[in-house]
Order: structure tokens, then sequence, then C-alpha cells
């Protein structure tokens, strides 16, 4: 066993007493947090590990699956400690366990998943009115005069360009703003066939901000497949006029690509051999220059 897999089993024994009978990485696409499929008494679970310095963040995510669940719209339910908490701190991490929701992971390329996924979107942004964490963050940190976006000569003109876009697109119009997931890929939603229900597994870096910021990281996680069928799923769920999705998400894909570069360039002026930085350099530039 992986040493890695040898502390989240640790963390999981300290903070719940569970011992389970596997325990397989997997990704979800995140840059901060490990996670991992954990079977319990023959059910699955979600693990979840961050930096200590993000456990609030975390907490706010968890909080906001339970605030669905409790608000009747199917989710992944969190997995109290022994305590009581939402999370478990062990060897210098925090730890989260959430109940895996019945059925199946979308299907990025399908478009019928994508019309799930875009539904299941636009319903927890829906479900989220009056949610209120300490852990909520500001949707983005981005500033266009950042030293580390020096890390190529086309990254600052871009990023400039982008953020302009924005601040165009805020003042001129009316935004619906709310709780965002923060990482809506499809492997985040699972579909229950025998229900037809679409539950949301796990957040992301839980944030307020733009509603359509959210369904632009969406498209953007679908790759280079086509999105017509997600958008439309959101759209017709109603959380978003179709006016404002219209106006905004051009601009926040492309905010969204600064965003993901400009974190980038902020983890290689740490690490300047962070190979994973680097390819996300490498393909945020297409879709910021052109």
């Amino acid at each position: 066993m992986a040493d890695d897999d040898a502390v989240a089993l640790a963390a999981l024994r300290g903070g719940w007493q569970h011992v389970p009978s596997r325990l397989d990485p997997v990704s979800l696409g995140g840059t901060a947090a490990t996670t991992w499929v954990a079977t319990v008494a023959g059910a699955c679970h979600l693990v979840t590990r961050v930096p200590l310095g993000k456990r609030l963040r975390l907490e706010a995510g968890l909080a906001a699956v339970q605030y669905l669940a409790e608000r009747g719209l199917p989710a992944g339910e969190p997995v109290r400690t022994l305590s009581g908490a939402l999370v478990a701190e062990h060897a210098g991490a925090a730890y989260a366990m959430v109940r895996c929701p019945p059925g199946r992971p979308l299907v990025p390329r399908d478009p019928i998943d994508q019309q799930w996924w875009g539904d299941a979107l636009a319903r927890l942004h829906a479900g989220m009115d009056g949610f209120a964490h300490a852990g909520l963050a500001p949707w983005h940190r981005v500033r266009a005069d950042a030293p580390h976006l020096d890390a190529e000569p086309w990254l600052r003109p871009a990023v400039a360009t982008a953020c302009a876009a924005l601040t165009r697109l805020t003042v001129t119009d009316r935004l619906s703003y709310g709780v965002l997931h923060g990482r809506p890929r499809a492997a985040a939603f699972r579909l229950d066939p025998a229900t037809g229900r679409t539950a949301v597994l796990c957040w992301g870096p839980a944030a307020t901000g733009p509603l359509v910021a959210d369904l632009a990281a969406a498209v953007t996680h679908a790759r280079d497949e086509p999105t017509t069928e997600l958008v439309e799923g959101y759209a017709a769920a109603g959380a978003v006029s179709r006016d404002e999705i219209d106006a905004a998400l051009p601009v926040l894909l492309r905010f969204h690509w600064a965003a993901r570069a400009d974190a980038a360039a902020r983890r290689l002026a740490a690490v300047p051999s962070d190979g994973a930085a680097r390819a996300t350099l490498t393909a945020a530039r297409a879709p910021l220059t052109a």
C-alpha cells in the first residue's frame, strides 16, 4: 500500500473508527485536494483530503451538500466524525467523508448526460438560496499585475484582456450571483437510473460569485466535447435567464481559462518543475489568445 493511502487509512480510523475494505485513489480534477473511493461496510464513500489551511473551505463545501440534502435535493451527505465534526484533522491535513449517492457518474461526451449535468448544476444553484458559511470565499483572486504572470510572454496581456472583459460585463450587465460549486465536473455528479435523479457527489472550492461562472467551468471541464446540450440543460432549468447566459458565458469562459492560467503560473513561481502547472499553461494559451 502506498504511504499516502496508509496515512488516509490512519485518518479514517482516528476520525471515524472506520476501516475500509477497499481504498482506491481517484482523480476529480482538483489541484489541492486528494481523493479516494472507500468501501465501508459494503457501501461507497468518497474521502477527501486538503491541506490544513484549506479546512474552512472544505467545511463550506460539506455544509453546502448537507444544506441541499436537508432541502430534499439529492446529494452525497457528509459522514460526521466521532466528535460530530464535518472534518477530521490528521498529520497536518483535513479529511472529510461523504456517502456516495446511488447511481453512476455522468459521461461528459454523452449528449443526454450533458442535459442531466446542466440541469443538476442549475438545480444546485437554485437550491443554495439562503445558504451562508464563513468558508465561502470570493470566486477569484486574479490580478493582472501579479508578478507570477511573467511566466510566459503572452500570459500577462492575455489575462489583462480577460479581466478587462469581465469588468465591462459586470458593469454593463446585471448578473445573478450565488453560491458556486467551483469545480462542477461531470464526475462531481451521479445519475440514478432507477429514479432519474442526478445528485451532487462532492463540492469543489466553494465560493460566491456569478452563477454563469460555474457553467463556464463545466463547459471547460468537458474538454473538446461539444457542450450544446450541457448549456441547454442548464438554461432549461431556469436558474439563470437565457439572455444572461448568452451575454455572460463567452466572457466567463475566457476568464475561467485566465483563472486557471493564473493559478498555474502561481504554482510554477513556487515550484518551477511543476509539470501539471506547465501543462495547464499550455492548454490555456489557445483559448486566451484566440
